[in-house]
Order: C-alpha cells, then structure tokens, then sequence
C-alpha cells in the first residue's frame, strides 16, 4: 500500500467515530467535505454553479418527507440538505469569501433584528402582528427601494406558482387588488376566451403569452381562496396518478393492456375510479 492510500485509509479512520456534540458533528461533516474536496475527482470539479441543483432537489426532497410525514427519511433528507450548506460554504471559504461561521452567525443576527418582540421585549398579542414586525424589519434592511424592486426580490427559483403568488400578494400590500374574489373569477374566463383565440389563430408565441397570464389568474384566485396553487396543484398530480392507476389495475384484471383500449373505454374506468374516490 502507497504512502497515500496509507494516510487517506487513517483519514477514513479518524472520521468514522460520529460527533458527541453537534459541534463535533459539524466540524466532522467540514473535514469530510475537505477530504473530498482534495481526493475525489468528481467532488474536486464543483462549483456553486454546478451544485444548484443538488441544493434544490434535497430542499424538495426534505419537503417531501414531511408531507409524508416519513420521520426517518426526514432525518436522512435534513442531512442532505446541511450538506449542501456546508459543501456551498467550504467552496466559498477556498475562494476566500466566507466560511461556515460566517452564514451561522449571520443567520443568528438576522433571527434577532427580525424578532424584535423577543429580544427587546416588545409587545406582540397574535401570530399576525409578530410577522408585521418580521416584514417590516426586512423593508428597514433592505432601504426604500421602489416597490417594483420589492417584486423583483420575489427569487426567480422559486417554483412559478409559487413566485407569481407572491408577487401578488407584495403587489396587494399597496392596493393593487380587486376588493374579492368575483372580479378574478372573471379575469380567469377573460383570459381562457384569449388563450383559445390565440389557439386558433395558431401563434405559439401568442398561445405562450396566454397560457400565461390565465395560469396567473389562476393563482389570483387562489390567492383570495387562502389556498396555496403549489399544494393544490401537487394534490391534484397525486389524484391523477391513483386514478390512472385504478385504470391500469382494472384492465389487467380483465387481461387488456391500456395500449390495446379505446379512450372512451380507459374514460369508463376513470368516472369508476372518481365515483370510488368519492
């Protein structure tokens, strides 16, 4: 054995001993992503860059645990997602920007300017003024930028639903809003009769443009419904797949294959499946 595999195998023995403390966890979870980042080629290639992704997906997946209420899992997804911040952080502690430190104790700071009801024991009675306090703090830190900056803030990696939500709901803080939610059922008609105008006249640009703004109507109305698009809409995905499951199911129970069935066939198993849904 070379020299290297030699001290690369007592590496690998010094951190298999798991943290006693969650600061020796960390630090342990920091050597590892050094070890890696010096002796393993694909580790070695990252950027901030190129580990987009990998941020997100984790995110998603962690969230995913939690509406399966899947605890184990959610354990596994959280530590994904630390690794993704501690992987961000050692790139841009070699390029000499930050170091983990600095992300804790800043996130530290920005939990007590933001909790000012907390801290400097002010008076907050309901859950709803504690986050008019939240919100105003973050405009303080921010400056007075125009209120087109304000949306703008609103991060474009955000699921779009999601993001089109809240840039209304920021657009609404100033009165850019009907007074309910009848005006904005009419917006979603308007827009559908446009979308189906641009379909005819068969301009895929036009026909994007459209499809747009009735999503965002959309969203509108959820917005004044209290009802979150992104959560309704992944609801309805899952329905979609346990219908089409039943389909599948009952088909083969019958020795057919979907790809031998008429629609209106696959149509019949589909209303059985809704009418045993309900």
């Amino acid at each position: 054995m070379s020299d290297a595999n030699i001290n690369i195998a007592e590496e690998y023995l010094r951190f298999t001993d798991a943290g006693d403390t969650e600061e020796a966890a960390i630090r342990r979870l920091m050597d590892i992503i050094t070890i890696l980042r010096k002796e393993c080629p694909w580790d070695r290639v990252q950027t901030h860059e190129s580990l987009r992704g990998c941020l997100l997906e984790e995110a998603y997946e962690a969230a995913e645990a939690i509406d399966n209420a899947d605890i184990p899992n959610l354990r596994e997804e959280l530590g994904d997602v630390l690794l993704q911040v501690v992987f961000h952080s050692s790139l841009a502690a070699e390029k000499g920007h930050f170091v983990l430190k600095d992300v804790i104790n800043d996130e530290c700071d920005k939990m007590i300017r933001r909790h000012p009801h907390i801290f400097l024991k002010e008076t907050v009675k309901s859950v709803d003024k504690a986050l008019e306090k939240w919100e105003n703090v973050k405009r303080k830190e921010r400056g007075n930028g125009s209120h087109r900056s304000r949306l703008e803030e609103v991060p474009r990696a955000l699921p779009a639903l999601l993001r089109s939500y809240k840039i209304q709901a920021r657009a609404a803080e100033v009165g850019f809003d009907w007074d309910d939610v009848v005006p904005a059922f009419r917006k979603i008609k308007e827009e559908t009769e446009e979308l189906l105008e641009a379909y005819e006249k068969e301009s895929k640009e036009r026909i994007s443009d459209e499809l747009g703004d009735l999503l965002f109507s959309i969203v509108n109305v959820a917005r004044f419904l209290d009802i979150d698009p992104e959560r309704a809409l992944e609801s309805t995905s899952a329905k979609f797949v346990r219908r089409f499951g039943y389909i599948e199911e009952s088909a083969a129970a019958k020795g057919r294959r979907l790809e031998d069935m008429t629609l209106d066939e696959m149509d019949e198993l589909w209303d059985e499946a809704k009418h045993l849904n309900k």
